[in-house]
């Protein structure tokens, strides 16, 4: 049985408040997530999701996919949506030294951001599997780093869930200036394809708007 919050508790929250959980907001704004990618299989159909309803969202790209799949990775951006950094390899900080783990995010950091504008962008980062040590939180934050967690998480990539289930971790606890993650990865999939179409629906149905970071 695998143990993660739905749902962020305000203590760790106010806890970790160097790191942004949700952004709020009387505008009835949201703002969806997309981790692991760019992959062919899932990031294409995101995208097209999106555009179904004119959403727009932010994904956290690993570094190997976007080597990979360089196009796929512009088609993100020339979309409308922004992208930020989820290591080269999804490592886990808690496993990682320091001096590793950060030149994992700068190599990654090299396939984002086009050398001589990355001073002039926003630069974001959110650690696979929501691990990282203080050490690294510190180093990332002096380099310009917004370190992006979530408020309500899909789990869209426990295959143990069903898609119902997923659909309702995320209408059960959504609201305005939620950050809702969700996984443009094979494994995450099958949830993802039930519960990103509806939560779409869901929102357009509510009056939300979908926004970047």
């Amino acid at each position: 049985m695998k143990l993660y919050w739905v749902k962020t508790n305000w203590l760790i929250k106010k806890l970790f408040r160097n790191y942004k959980w949700d952004v709020s907001n009387n505008e009835k704004k949201v703002y969806l997530t997309f981790d692991d990618g760019p992959i062919p299989e899932a990031t294409s159909w995101v995208l097209e999701e999106l555009l179904k309803y004119n959403a727009k969202a932010t994904f956290f790209c690993i570094g190997d996919n976007i080597q990979k799949h360089p196009e796929l990775f512009q088609k993100i951006k020339k979309a409308g949506h922004s992208v930020g950094n989820h290591t080269y390899n999804h490592l886990n900080g808690w496993n990682t030294p320091t001096k590793t783990y950060l030149e994992n995010i700068k190599r990654c950091e090299d396939e984002i951001y086009p050398k001589d504008s990355i001073s002039l962008l926003k630069k974001l980062f959110r650690p696979p599997y929501g691990k990282i040590k203080l050490s690294q939180s510190r180093a990332l934050r002096s380099l310009g780093y917004e370190i992006v967690m979530w408020d309500v998480l899909s789990a869209d990539f426990d295959t143990e869930i069903t898609n119902e289930k997923c659909l309702d971790n995320v209408l059960s606890n959504i609201k305005p200036g939620s950050i809702v993650v969700f996984h443009d990865s094979i494994k995450g999939f099958k949830n993802l394809e039930y519960a990103l179409p509806k939560t779409l629906e869901y929102l357009k149905a509510n009056d939300f708007t979908c926004e970047v970071l």
